[in-house]
């Protein structure tokens, strides 16, 4: 699905060099995980792989459906199956959720040279994609995020996801800023959205998250690099351990 080879990457602004050579494939309907402590590149890999300005790619490949995804434009990956899930989704004043959705639905369909979706059979989809993520409907009537608390944030993007059926879906610490209550919710979305033909790479700083949204496989980032891959044993060890003894183990 995603094959990420010797990927180097610096912040345009001053040249500082972030992503040191990262390598990293994402089988099909797998879910993988990648933690690690502040600064070690995660965001900026999820930032790199969906075409985020300021940063300028020194090296590598990134490999999504036998396209290297990164000399494409930001609208042109997401038209090709790429989907980021932010770590702070953004508000949109003055602009409704459907009709958000529904013309980012019908983008991607006129990019992959499909037709429209009709104004009836969107309606009749979204509302079913929303009773499966056990959305309120009244969140569909509001402008995108405005108001909404932390969690129908990020539920709102599972919606976004779902509507749009990606078949890589990046999680930039979707877990950021959530209680209990409000990730199991996320993960459920997510869980309920995994399936043979979509991949996940989910990046997060918590254990927590993967006890709801269980990978396949767990990556540890540090200094720009994956320096350790395991199971979700992995995952508990960080837990329980901290980075510091993987740090020693790979120095």
């Amino acid at each position: 699905m995603l094959e990420i080879t010797n990927l180097h990457a610096a912040l345009e602004e001053d040249g500082k060099p972030i992503l040191k050579g990262v390598d990293l494939t994402v089988e099909d309907g797998k879910v993988h995980a990648i933690m690690g402590p502040n600064g070690s590149g995660k965001s900026t890999l999820s930032y790199v792989l969906a075409g985020r300005d300021g940063y300028e790619v020194t090296e590598g490949t990134a490999i999504l459906g036998g396209e290297d995804v990164l000399g494409m434009e930001p609208e042109e990956r997401a038209a090709g199956g790429l989907f980021l899930a932010f770590q702070y989704p953004v508000e949109i004043p003055g602009v409704g959720n459907m009709t958000f959705l529904r013309t980012a639905v019908n983008a991607q369909r006129k990019a992959r040279g499909q037709e429209e979706m009709s104004s009836t059979d969107f309606l009749k989809l979204v509302r079913e994609k929303a009773r499966e993520l056990d959305i309120d409907a009244d969140m569909l009537k509001r402008p995108v995020n405005v108001g909404f608390s932390g969690g129908e944030k990020k539920r709102n993007e599972i919606l976004q996801m779902a509507m749009l059926e990606p078949r890589m879906c990046v999680l930039d610490e979707t877990d950021s800023g959530l209680d209990v209550d409000a990730m199991k919710l996320v993960a459920q979305g997510v869980n309920a959205l995994r399936e043979a033909g979509r991949s996940f790479l989910v990046i997060t700083h918590y254990q927590r998250l993967l006890d709801h949204i269980r990978p396949d496989v767990v990556h540890i980032m540090a200094d720009g690099r994956i320096v350790k891959t395991g199971g979700p044993e992995l995952a508990l060890e960080v837990e329980n351990n901290g980075y510091s003894d993987i740090l020693a183990e790979v120095a």
